[in-house]
């Protein structure tokens, strides 16, 4: 295999001398050098404990390798977390940063010409970016999720993250004291590990394994646990026979694994971003697909199987003791496509040959679903002609038709500070715009509005519409993802404060109801602000970011 490896230059040339001085002078044995040469991405940060044990991770990755006979070399990226990087310019730094990652791989990788990578996935932005990243490079590589924290009790309530992001609208209201949000802060989280939850991290970990680029059984799993040592110790063994039989992610990343990934975000009602980092993560892979379609045709076909917080009252802990990812699909086994290669080094169809044990407490038969609708679906209407993503596991089921006023904010804090001003009403639409890639310039985090919202008490009498990041903790009557942005002329940008909105859950609809005249009269008279934007990564962002319906992967917008 060693003459094989791209990464054994010709002796005497000038990159395999400097190289060679290098590596001697780190210490690397020279009976090293032939190995295949494999890197291990670490995104690990002292500002998140999503990130907290990936240091150890890398650490136990690295000596795997080299037990299964490669060299590994650690590469560390930026490491975005949700509720940390949010902070800053309204969270607009967030989605910009997953294809900074992208980015950031592929300028180790390709200049160091390697042969093969682990990555170790963490918090929302990671996996996709990872994902990403192995699809635009197609050199083997495997994807390990990391893993989710537990919750904690406060004084006999059960509180996690979920608790504390709502509870802000909750504090907002006056219906909680700041000494108990205090005391909540101090209860929520209880080790390493992403957000507990189906939200977007927990999400997307369930979906590589969906896809078949993490090992199978692997979905979810508890942060730090022995469980996640024994992946990791497999992981340095596969990553090895990956390079040396030559299976590469666009082996893997095919039309059919986008089918299957799909079918699982409907049926378990995964975070509404996955149709953002699904359709990105295609893009990268180079596939002509449009995933938002795709979504909107199996959403039809499938109802939802379980139901883990958001969704309902199950934790995520409680999906991983029923059987996981694994566990759905074969639930869903009828309905895959199961020729499809995975980085087990096996077809999927081989994967789930043996019957498994499942808990149908947590994950129903398809035929007796917890719900008879998908916990995902698309929306259309003159409002979002390109679509729009509404997570119905969020929604309570009587809940089908909504149409109201519509209350229209380019800022968050503007709606957010309606909100504690007694200003929106039930039966409100809140327009939240501007927010998306372009808009923002970089996603607003509108997630943040429709936690308070539900905190108050008012997710499930007001409704919100935005073209900003939702986050998968989020329910409630939420639009998502609205298509195209405003920014860039979407039907978004031409709502007018107090004009009626109808939201038509049963038929898939959102419109503006307004006459069809004035309708046209208004995209044709719209036209974007001027702004001047700072001379920074927010700026390149913006001027090179896709639109929405395209992943929101950078490159030049039609």
């Amino acid at each position: 295999m060693s003459n094989k490896l791209r990464s054994n230059f010709e002796e005497g040339s000038t990159r395999w001398a400097v190289r060679r001085a290098q590596w001697i002078a780190m210490g690397i044995d020279e009976a090293d050098f032939e190995k295949p040469k494999i890197a291990v991405i670490n995104s690990s940060s002292g500002l998140s404990v999503c990130y907290q044990h990936l240091d150890e991770f890398s650490q136990l990755t690295q000596e795997a390798i080299r037990e299964a006979g490669g060299l590994p070399f650690e590469i560390n990226t930026i490491a975005p977390s949700d509720f940390v990087t949010s902070a800053g310019k309204k969270a607009r730094y967030l989605m910009p940063t997953r294809d900074l990652m992208v980015n950031e791989i592929e300028v180790m990788l390709e200049g160091a010409v390697l042969d093969g990578m682990i990555l170790l996935s963490s918090c929302d932005k990671t996996t996709p970016a990872h994902l990403m990243a192995a699809a635009r490079l197609n050199i083997p590589a495997l994807v390990i999720p990391c893993g989710y924290q537990l919750g904690g009790n406060c004084h006999g309530k059960e509180v996690d993250i979920e608790e504390v992001y709502k509870g802000v609208g909750t504090l907002l209201m006056g219906k909680m004291t700041l000494a108990e949000m205090k005391e909540w802060t101090r209860c929520a989280i209880k080790g390493p590990g992403v957000c507990a939850g189906m939200a977007t991290a927990n999400s997307m970990h369930c979906l590589t394994e969906a896809l078949g680029m993490a090992l199978s059984g692997t979905t979810p799993i508890r942060a730090a646990s022995d469980k996640l040592r024994d992946v990791v110790r497999k992981a340095g063994q596969q990553i090895i026979s990956l390079i040396e039989k030559d299976i590469r992610p666009r082996d893997i990343l095919t039309i059919g694994a986008f089918e299957n990934a799909i079918r699982v975000a409907i049926s378990i009602g995964c975070s509404v971003n996955t149709v953002r980092h699904l359709s990105a993560i295609a893009v990268e892979a180079g596939l002509d697909i449009d995933v938002v379609a795709m979504f909107e045709q199996e959403a039809g076909q499938l109802s939802q199987i379980t139901q883990i917080r958001p969704n309902g009252p199950d934790r995520i802990e409680d999906l991983e003791s029923a059987g996981g990812t694994r566990a759905v699909l074969y639930r869903l086994k009828q309905l895959l496509n199961l020729h499809v290669m995975t980085v087990d080094g096996l077809s999927l169809s081989l994967l789930l040959k043996d019957a498994i044990e499942i808990n149908e407490a947590i994950i129903r038969p398809v035929d007796n679903p917890f719900r008879n609708e998908p916990g995902l679906t698309i929306i259309r209407g003159n409002l979002a002609p390109a679509g729009a993503i509404v997570k119905l596991s969020g929604i309570g089921t009587s809940h089908r038709i909504f149409e109201g006023p519509a209350k229209v904010f380019n800022d968050e804090d503007l709606a957010m500070l309606a909100l504690s001003e007694g200003k929106i009403k039930d039966g409100d639409i809140v327009i939240l715009r501007m927010m998306g890639p372009v808009g923002g310039p970089g996603t607003v985090f509108a997630c943040s509005f429709m936690a308070a919202l539900s905190g108050a008490g008012k997710g499930a009498t007001v409704a919100v519409v935005t073209d900003g990041e939702l986050s998968g903790l989020n329910k409630g009557i939420t639009i998502g993802q609205v298509m195209p942005e405003a920014a860039c002329g979407g039907p978004l940008a031409i709502v007018e404060e107090g004009d009626t909105i109808r939201i038509d859950l049963s038929t898939r609809k959102i419109d503006l109801l307004i006459d069809p005249v004035l309708y046209v009269q208004r995209m044709k008279e719209w036209r974007p602000a001027v702004r001047k934007l700072e001379n920074n990564w927010l700026k390149i962002y913006a001027e090179n970011v896709m639109p929405i319906e395209k992943g929101a992967v950078l490159g030049k917008r039609d």
